[in-house]
């Protein structure tokens, strides 16, 4: 048995953590999955599964937070290890009511006496933390400038939160920022080829889950407790995973049995099953993607949905015209790359590995994905352009200079969206803030081709 091994299941959560958050840090492994692969690896129990994803979730979203926390107390320069260890003990310390303030205190004492070669690390842990705890945290009123304020205070850095102040003003942004350090809440989708919603919340109020139906969006029921990626209805094909938010692409779009869809940013195939069930399982629906380990995902979540229409190609959508027909397509979505700004509340770490140099070259491949959805859409054909982000100019930005260079592309109302979506009702447009409906941020827009 390895050493790392013996520390996990010995029931370490803490200390299981801290290595996730040193590979985060050190090697930009994505938290979610390295969370998820350490729970299963580990057969980590229910429990203890609760507490490492606190923690660990917990500790990079308020990072920059802790820092300010801790800036005051340390003198010269910390191992990284180090730091993300008192940052983990000051984050249980800052926001987890439950655990003591000493055991906290003890706990990163007796990693840093288990990962050290020196004695010195593990007095530096505890006088650190104690002094903290003596003096107290340190108050962010003082801050004057709103911005390094709300920096400080939601962990976001401080040139995002000028950039949002700029495009939405300082109570919008503040609120998403916030919102963005709460827990997403889990949404599953009701497969209508196989249950009505109805249907999907008795599969799962069978099975003992805490469910209800989503005000928003008919086909969305909200999972207040459980996981619905073990249940029955999951593996039956009843519900899959999805949020809630990125539903509303296969509205916009507007689909009917029968037609010829292009799906051209597919996987791993959340929208694309999403559509086929609004096509009822009849038509084409050909769904594409940049990596071959993606396709083999978007073809298991339609075998498991009982979708037969999807058909999964290894495809970079900048390319699709030399695939397909011109206007050979009914409609298309292009969901396209982005910057993945919407969803902070899921992957914490994005917001520290992102800088304002990606905006331009995200654009560029973005415009460059719907110049090639253009060539393929029929004459009267609907387009969708949909992302996971709340930047303007990944989204307007965006919009604006694809309606600019084809002028025979418009903007169309998307009638039968939900009343939730009035705005994307109205323009045919709509930007979704993680506040709104309690999930990740969204943009969406539809367009019809007018020639």
């Amino acid at each position: 048995m390895s050493k790392k091994k013996a520390v996990i299941w010995d029931g370490n959560v803490r200390d299981a953590a801290l290595t996730i958050l040193l590979a985060v840090d050190e090697k930009q492994a994505y938290s979610n999955l390295l969370l998820h692969k350490t729970i299963e690896k580990y057969n980590i129990s229910a429990k203890d599964r609760g507490l490492l994803t606190e923690l660990t979730y917990g500790t990079l979203q308020y990072k920059l937070t802790l820092d300010y926390y801790l800036e005051p107390y340390v003198r010269g320069k910390l191992d990284t290890w180090v730091r993300w260890l008192l940052r983990l003990a000051l984050y249980q310390i800052a926001y987890l009511d439950k655990i003591p303030d000493h055991a906290a205190v003890n706990e990163a004492v007796e990693i840093a006496k288990h990962r050290a070669r020196h004695r010195g690390v593990s007095a530096t842990v505890n006088g650190i933390l104690r002094s903290i705890l003596r003096e107290g945290l340190r108050e962010t009123t003082a801050i004057k400038d709103p911005a390094v304020r709300i920096s400080v205070e939601t962990s976001h850095p401080e040139w995002l939160v000028r950039r949002y102040i700029d495009g939405f003003g300082i109570e919008a942004t503040e609120d998403m920022l916030i919102e963005n350090n709460l827990p997403p809440l889990q949404t599953v989708r009701v497969n209508s080829i196989k249950a009505d919603t109805r249907g999907g919340l008795e599969a799962l109020w069978d099975e003992k889950f805490s469910v209800r139906r989503s005000e928003n969006i008919p086909e969305c029921l909200h999972v207040l407790e459980g996981q619905p990626a073990r249940s029955n209805a999951f593996a039956e094909g009843i519900i899959t995973i999805q949020d809630e938010s990125s539903m509303l692409p296969a509205y916009a779009l507007d689909v009917a049995p029968g037609m010829r869809v292009y799906d051209m940013c597919a996987a791993p195939g959340g929208k694309t099953t999403h559509i086929a069930e609004k096509m009822n399982n009849e038509g084409e629906l050909i769904a594409t993607d940049l990596h071959k380990h993606k396709i083999k995902l978007i073809q298991e979540n339609a075998d498991r949905l009982g979708l037969s229409i999807i058909k999964p190609q290894l495809l970079d959508g900048r390319k699709a015209q030399e695939q397909f027909e011109k206007q050979s397509f009914d409609r298309v979505l292009v969901d396209a790359p982005c910057s993945g700004l919407g969803v902070i509340r899921r992957k914490p770490d994005i917001k520290y590995t992102k800088s304002e140099s990606d905006f331009a070259s995200l654009h560029a491949i973005q415009l460059d994905l719907l110049d090639s959805a253009y060539e393929l859409l029929k004459p009267q054909g609907k387009m969708v352009y949909s992302t996971c982000t709340i930047d303007k100019m990944e989204n307007n930005g965006t919009v604006e200079a694809f309606l600019a260079k084809h002028p025979d592309m418009k903007l169309s109302p998307v009638s039968n969206a939900p009343e939730a979506a009035q705005e994307l009702r109205d323009s045919g447009m709509m930007q979704v803030f993680p506040q709104d409906f309690n999930s990740d941020g969204f943009f969406v827009a539809s367009f019809v081709k007018q020639s």
